[in-house]
């Protein structure tokens, strides 16, 4: 690995949050699951998490959509909802699911300076109840306009930046938040594999 290359990895990896992470729960199309990895990387999310209970495993991400993001990110996929929230609590100490409902928070009022994980669900019929009574809590992206959904895509992209604008207030992007073993661990990944920066 060059000096320049090390320097660049180095650089991207000091940025990484360990605090916070995206599930994705039995989304279809792959494309908007690499739209939604591609944001990860941009904010400096490093794990993601996708959950199939209802349709098979993805093999692969729309690489069109991604810009081959995935390679960047570490992606924990599970088919079990139980053993995906068990990896969960062991992580974050709070857990959302984007759910229109009664008792819903505004996106806006939510501290993304915490241990957090938010959940977004499937372009047909939104977070199952199964995982909404796992949760937390549910929030919501506030909207004045006759429908009342984005896509998951550009929900997760709205969400991901409130995290971002908190965080670096906050100042979690001056140092490293990736420690030790999990910094040096990717370091030496990335620095193996022969990805274009």
């Amino acid at each position: 690995m060059t000096p320049e290359r090390e320097a660049r990895l180095r650089s991207v990896l000091s940025k990484r949050q360990h605090d916070i992470t995206v599930v994705l729960e039995n989304v279809f199309d792959p494309h908007n699951i690499s739209a939604v990895m591609r944001t990860c990387d941009a904010v400096g999310i490093q794990e993601i998490y996708v959950l199939n209970t209802r349709i098979p495993s993805h093999k692969k991400w729309g690489s069109k959509s991604s810009s081959s993001a995935a390679k960047w990110l570490t992606i924990r996929q599970f088919t079990n909802a139980n053993d995906c929230f068990l990896a969960l609590r062991k992580n974050y100490d709070i857990i959302l699911t984007t759910h229109l409902s009664s008792d819903a928070v505004a996106l806006y009022n939510i501290d993304f300076t915490k241990r957090l994980a938010l959940i977004f669900g499937n372009e047909h019929d939104g977070v199952s109840k199964e995982i909404r009574d796992l949760s937390d809590g549910n929030f919501i992206i506030p909207q004045v306009g006759i429908i009342k959904s984005l896509n998951i895509s550009v929900a997760c992209a709205v969400t991901l930046y409130e995290a971002f604008r908190q965080k670096n207030i906050a100042g979690h992007y001056d140092e490293p938040r990736l420690q030790g073993e999990n910094f040096e661990g990717l370091l030496k990944k990335w620095g193996m594999e022969n990805h274009d920066l």
